[in-house]
């Protein structure tokens, strides 16, 4: 990871009415370590730089805006899918 690179963690409840937002961002090696950390724990992550700093843009506690809608959409099926295919005891999806 370069130090110009950022790391953005989001937040989502389904049963909510709140769109998904920020809970976390940093730069540099805290990035680079909270990634190695995910990846460490089996917390799914998804590389996409130019969404990353579209995020990091964003304050703590801001929800994504319109502009990431897809992108964002995109990661939280794939997320939805993996966790069912846990659940299921199967292979997780691609």
């Amino acid at each position: 990871m370069q130090a110009s690179e950022v790391a953005v963690a989001l937040k989502y409840d389904r049963a909510g009415d709140r769109l998904p937002f920020v809970t976390a961002k940093e730069r540099g090696a805290i990035a680079a370590q909270i990634v190695a950390m995910a990846d460490k724990h089996g917390v799914p992550v998804r590389r996409d730089g130019e969404l990353a700093q579209v995020l990091a843009a964003l304050d703590v506690g801001q929800a994504i805006p319109t502009v990431a809608f897809a992108a964002v959409a995109e990661i939280l099926s794939y997320l939805y899918r993996l966790d069912k295919a846990l659940a299921d005891n199967v292979a997780p999806p691609p």
